[in-house]
């Protein structure tokens, strides 16, 4: 899947870079917008039924590498007329309904879940050495016809297809999530981790698109295949360092020492500007994502060893993904100049890691995760709709029962003394 769609992103690379910039702007933040449905609507409705279904993410799975077959030889007909822009969407939404998916079934297939983290992790090397693998013909055939490329990248799916059938026909999840389950996946380390994750996944998503605008107007379009390919081998280092750092270092030192990594190349690189720190950027980014991912993994392992493995993963990469889509919506709207940006991922990252260090320091003494700025904004709203129903200190209270009729008194004369 991966192989493929690195083929399909060669295609259209050069008929995305050929827009202009007003006008893939407007394309791309109808993307993102549009991609925000499986994540805000789909999985969390759709997601649990597909779990319970046996081969229900093996389904999944399978419908996604036939519709990126089909669109790929619909791309293929129709790549100089204005249906690219639909297909392109399509085969966007169907990446990432993919990606919660393959989450959901790695559990699944891992031997033990001992070695889950480590089968994550060779699922990113192997996912990186088939991107790299498949650009080289992608390429060649790129100079022909990007019809020629797309060809390519469907008979790839096709091959995705195939081996698709052979997943287990398992259930994922064979009930709902009971007390024991939602009170593990609600600990102190996992919400934590979850958070700085969150944040860890948005600074991908403002990155790489803040430089695709910025270096586009620039007219640096080099500069940003650098920074992507940067980026790709990176994290394919990370994938193949990681479970060695995790045998040295605590899964909680490892999260942290990825965020604080980014934070700092990030401030540096504010400071020193230039499209060279474009790409140390994009691609510390990238490495610090992926220790941080694989280090997340991990205490979910640990700390959530009683929760159905499969449905947890899917159910947080879709919070993930979900950051990663509304992270890269304000640079499409607005793109800040470079080293603005760079200070942006920077001051990201460093909140991250302050916050998460707070909470850590919260568990270790006993008190209780300090609440995140998102529910105490939404309780702060709470509270002033619960102030506009309850009426003030000292007024009448309103009378649920029908008023009484008021009967007039008789004229009576007062009595003689």
């Amino acid at each position: 899947m991966v192989a493929a769609d690195a083929v399909m992103l060669v295609a259209l690379a050069s008929t995305v870079l050929n827009l202009d910039a007003d006008a893939a702007r407007t394309k791309v933040l109808l993307y993102q917008v549009t991609t925000l449905v499986p994540f805000t609507v789909l999985a969390p409705l759709i997601g649990p039924m597909i779990d319970r279904m046996a081969g229900g993410r093996r389904l999944v799975v399978q419908i996604a590498a036939v519709g990126r077959l089909l669109v790929s030889l619909l791309l293929a007909s129709t790549i100089d007329t204005l249906f690219l822009y639909p297909l392109a969407l399509g085969a966007l939404i169907l990446k990432q309904t993919y990606g919660v998916s393959k989450s959901a079934i790695v559990p699944s297939v891992a031997s033990s879940d001992a070695d889950l983290v480590e089968a994550n992790s060779k699922l990113g090397v192997i996912a990186g050495l088939a991107a790299v693998v498949a650009v080289g013909p992608a390429a060649l055939l790129q100079k022909q016809s990007p019809k020629a490329t797309l060809v390519l990248s469907a008979a790839v799916f096709g091959v995705a297809l195939y081996f698709a059938t052979r997943l287990p026909r398992e259930v994922v999840a064979t009930r709902r999530a009971d007390r024991k389950e939602q009170r593990e996946l609600r600990s102190a380390p996992v919400v934590l981790g979850a958070s700085a994750l969150v944040l860890q996944r948005a600074s991908v998503g403002f990155l790489q698109f803040q430089l695709f605008f910025w270096l586009r107007g620039e007219n640096a379009d080099a500069w940003f295949g650098a920074a992507i390919g940067a980026g790709a081998v990176a994290a394919m280092v990370g994938n193949a360092v990681g479970p060695a750092i995790r045998k040295v270092l605590r899964e909680e030192i490892m999260l942290i020492s990825g965020l604080a990594f980014i934070a700092v190349v990030g401030i540096g690189c504010a400071a020193v500007g230039g499209f060279g720190s474009a790409v140390v950027l994009m691609a510390a980014v990238s490495f610090g994502a992926t220790i941080g991912k694989l280090a997340f993994d991990s205490i979910l392992q640990r700390d959530a060893h009683a929760a159905n493995q499969g449905r947890a993963f899917a159910q947080f990469e879709s919070r993930f993904q979900l950051a990663w889509v509304l992270a890269a919506i304000p640079p499409v709207i607005w793109t800040p100049p470079g080293q603005v940006g760079f200070a942006v991922v920077g001051v990201i990252a460093a909140f991250a890691t302050v916050t998460y260090l707070i909470g850590m320091r919260a568990v270790r003494l006993g008190r209780p995760v300090p609440v995140t700025i998102s529910k105490r904004a939404g309780r702060e709203i709470k509270r002033r709709i619960d102030e506009r129903r309850t009426p003030a200190a000292g007024s009448p209270r309103p009378s649920m029962e029908a008023p009484r009729p008021v009967v007039p008194k008789p004229n009576v004369p007062p009595p003689r003394s």
